[in-house]
Parts: structure tokens; C-alpha cells; sequence
């Protein structure tokens, strides 16, 4: 129809209007069908035969594209579920029954029997005969502690007591040596080797052993007799040696610096010498010149207060310990002080820097006294044993030492070695320490010093 209405155009013929569609005739239905429909029921319109006759066709539909699904909105998944992996379903859980309340009276019933059991406990308990408690036994009385009893005979007993560890060392190997026994060569060499691990020195040692050869050899002799004839060995090397520190109070003052190693007790000895020297009648005055350590400081001062003395303190920890040595020299000439005793920071001997203030410090005094100090007393430890005489030698050439004074004398120490400095140095032995009381510092008296060493009364 649209290629006639085309062609029609074009012969110049308007175009045939359509026959608007009508309503379809109705089919009657066949004799069949009419007569197979049950009753109650239309008859299916029978299709004609012949060529079907199709619809007009209609204008084409503009397809219209579907929409997009819409996404479900975003939930963003919890932290745990971006590191963790799902758990695996696991068997279903049941949920708990709730428990089941006993109701008000239930538990009024159950509060009435533990009352009752209760009073029947306490009923049985009151029935019940009370123990007999047997009466405690009196406490017997406590012993009184005994008395700590000084050492008998004073002072040389202290000392013995002191020395007791290098006693037991000499008289028990003389006592094994010499049991009636020839001094001959062998026992002559055995001596020697006793006296030398005793910390006497090769060089007592030796001068010892000569004297025996000379005047003993040959005899035979007894441990008691060697012990004797040692102590008067020992007596005679330590005499030249046991001097008094001379105090010069016309100096005004006489200055006394006091060296020596770390823990030898110098501090301590300031101290007792301070008190001796007040009881003596002088005006001693003490300068804290350990800057480093304030409890040396602290010592001092407290010292000082007993004593009366006065104590020429740094103004803060580590200042220059020349300086103030300098200042409480300066002061002690308008004062009138007597004994200026100088403390000295510890140095280990082997240390040449700190050797170097030590020296400096004497260089400072010497600027107001040309002559300070008047006395330089090294402190040693007798503990240490040989270590001792390798102090007095560096000291000795450092500081220009004048005397010694010999510390610690408890039952720990070496007291041979106070035998070899005299022998080897021979320079005086002002004092000897057992104690931490200020009447635990006295002089050395070398015949007392030797017949202690060799446990002789």
C-alpha cells in the first residue's frame, strides 16, 4: 500500500484513503463444535480456512535502552572483617534456658533451715566441755649478754691482737722449721723464704738470715729461741725508723700536708691527730682540700666541731683544692693557728696528671710560706701489703714524703711490710693505726712493733 500511495504520487493522483478497520465478523460456530460442547459451556469459534488476513502494520517503537540496577548502598566492613577471614559456620547454638527463680517461698524455707542448723551448731558447741588449757611455763630469764672485753695489757695487746694474721703466718712455719732442730744451710734457706712470703722484704729477708748465719750456725735450737732472736732482728731494723712527727708551733702555723691512695684513711687520720694535738694544748685548724668528695668534707667538719678546730671548707664541690689551701694558709698567719693539717684528694700513685696537682698545690702554699709544708706525712693502708712500698716510692719522688703513718693494723694485715720500708726507704714511722677512736693513733714504737709480729709478750 505504501509503494501504490508512492507511485500514485507520482502520476499526480491523490492518494485512495484507507477503510478504517471494523469489527470482526463473528464465526459462527460449526455443526461439530456445536453438538461436542457439553451444555453450560460456549462453543470454540471455528478458525476459517483459507489465507490469513494480517493487521495493518504498525509504526515502528523507538526502543527505549533499561535502566541501570541501582547498587546496594555502601557499608564499609568493620576493621576485624578486613584482616580476619569469615569464620566457618559452625553448629547452630541453642539459647540457654533462663534459670528458674525459686518463687518467695521457696527461698523463705531455705533461709529458715540454715537458721536452724545454725542454732543447732552453736547449741552442740555451748554443750560442749571447755579443753583444759594447761598453764604456759614462765619464760626462762634471758642470759645477759657477755661483755665485750678490751684486749688485756692496753695498748700492746691491741696491737698483737692487730698483727695476729702475720703472726700466725711467721711462728707457725718457724714452729714447723725449728723443733730442735740443727741450724744448718737448708734450715737457713727455708727461714728466709718464711720471712720474705711474711712481706718482711727480700732485702730484711736477707739481712736476717745473715745475722743468724753469723751468730747461730750450727747449734741446734728451738722455735721458742728463733722467735726470740727474730724479734730482735726486727726490732733492730725498725728502731732507726720509729721517730715523733716534731711539731713547730713557732711556724704559726706548722703546716703537716697528708697524702696517699684512695681508702688508706687520711681523712681519718687528720681527725685523730687534730684531737691529740687539742688535748696537747695547740690550735690546730683543718682544710677540707678532698674537693671531690663530700663526705670527706662532712668528716672534717664534724671533727671540727668536737675538736674546736677550724675547718677551711670549699664553697662548692670540686673547686680548686690549691686555692684553698692557698686562702686557709693566708688565714691561719692573722689567726694565730698552730697545726694547719692539709687534706689531699686520693690519688693512685700511677697517675702522673693527678700526681701533678698534688704538686701544685705545694707550689700555691709557697707563695705565702716559702718553707710550707713543713710536713708530709703519706698514709699507708697495711693491708695492701708490697703494694705499699711502690706508693712510698712514687710519693717519695713526687711530693718529697718526710714520714709514714701506718693504718688498718686490724686482724687483716700485712704488718711485715712496715719491716721492709724501713729496710728499703729507711724513713720514719710517725704512727700506727688499729682503731677508728681518736687514742687508736699512736707513736710507733719499733721494739713493741716486732715482739708483736712474733706474737712474743
Amino acid at each position: 500500500m505504501a509503494l501504490k500511495d508512492w507511485l500514485g504520487r507520482l502520476r499526480g493522483k491523490a492518494p485512495e484513503p484507507e477503510p478504517e478497520p471494523g469489527p470482526e465478523p463473528e464465526v459462527p460456530p460449526s455443526e461439530e463444535a456445536r453438538l461436542t460442547t457439553p451444555p453450560g459451556q460456549l462453543p470454540e469459534p471455528t478458525v476459517p480456512q483459507g489465507a490469513p488476513t494480517l493487521p495493518p502494520a504498525a509504526s515502528p517503537a523507538i526502543p527505549v535502552p533499561p535502566l541501570a540496577p541501582v547498587p546496594p548502598p555502601f557499608t564499609a566492613p568493620a576493621p576485624l572483617e578486613r584482616l580476619a577471614p569469615a569464620p566457618a559456620p559452625g553448629p547452630a547454638v541453642l539459647p540457654r534456658p533462663d534459670p528458674e527463680v525459686p518463687p518467695s517461698d521457696d527461698a523463705a524455707a531455705l533461709r529458715e533451715v540454715q537458721a536452724r542448723e545454725a542454732a543447732e551448731a552453736a547449741a552442740k558447741l555451748d554443750a560442749a566441755p571447755e579443753p583444759v588449757t594447761e598453764p604456759e611455763p614462765e619464760p626462762e630469764p634471758a642470759a645477759e649478754p657477755a661483755a665485750v672485753l678490751e684486749p688485756s695489757g692496753g695498748w700492746f695487746a691491741r696491737l698483737r691482737t692487730g698483727l695476729s694474721r702475720s703472726t700466725a703466718r711467721l711462728t707457725d712455719s718457724v714452729t714447723a722449721l725449728f723443733r730442735k732442730r740443727r741450724l744448718d744451710e737448708t734450715a737457713l734457706e727455708e727461714l728466709e723464704e718464711t720471712l720474705i712470703a711474711a712481706d718482711l722484704g727480700v732485702a730484711a729477708a736477707g739481712r736476717i738470715v745473715e745475722g743468724f748465719r753469723r751468730t747461730r750456725f750450727g747449734k741446734e735450737v728451738t722455735d721458742d729461741e728463733v722467735k726470740a732472736a727474730l724479734a730482735e732482728a726486727i726490732a733492730e731494723i725498725l728502731g732507726p725508723v720509729a721517730l715523733p712527727m716534731p711539731i713547730e708551733p713557732g711556724r704559726a702555723p706548722h703546716v703537716v700536708l697528708v697524702v696517699g691512695v684512695n681508702g688508706t684513711g687520711k681523712t681519718t687520720t687528720i681527725a685523730k691527730l687534730g684531737q691529740q694535738y687539742r688535748e696537747q694544748g695547740l690550735r690546730c685548724a683543718f682544710v677540707a682540700g678532698d674537693t671531690f668528695r663530700a663526705a670527706a668534707v662532712e668528716q672534717l667538719q664534724i671533727w671540727g666541731d668536737r675538736t674546736g678546730a677550724r675547718v677551711h671548707a670549699p664553697a662548692k664541690q670540686g673547686a680548686d683544692a690549691a686555692g684553698l689551701a692557698f686562702d686557709a694558709l693566708t688565714a691561719a698567719r692573722t689567726d694565730g693557728t698552730q697545726v694547719l693539717l692539709v687534706d689531699t684528694a686520693g690519688r693512685l700513685h700511677n697517675k702522673s696528671a693527678l700526681m701533678e696537682e698534688l704538686r701544685k698545690v705545694i707550689r700555691v702554699m709557697r707563695r705565702v710560706d716559702p718553707t710550707a709544708p713543713h710536713s708530709v706525712l703519706l698514709v699507708l693502708d697495711a693491708t695492701t701489703g708490697q703494694n705499699a712500698v711502690q706508693q712510698v716510692k712514687v710519693f717519695g719522688e713526687m711530693v718529697d714524703v718526710t714520714g709514714l703513718a701506718v693504718t688498718k693494723l686490724d686482724g687483716s694485715a700485712k704488718g711485715g711490710v712496715v719491716v721492709a720500708l724501713a729496710q728499703e726507704f729507711g724513713l720514719p714511722v710517725h704512727f700506727v693505726g688499729v682503731g677508728e677512736k681518736a687514742a687508736d693513733l699512736r707513736p710507733f714504737a719499733a721494739k713493741d712493733y716486732a715482739r708483736g709480729l712474733m706474737g712474743l709478750d
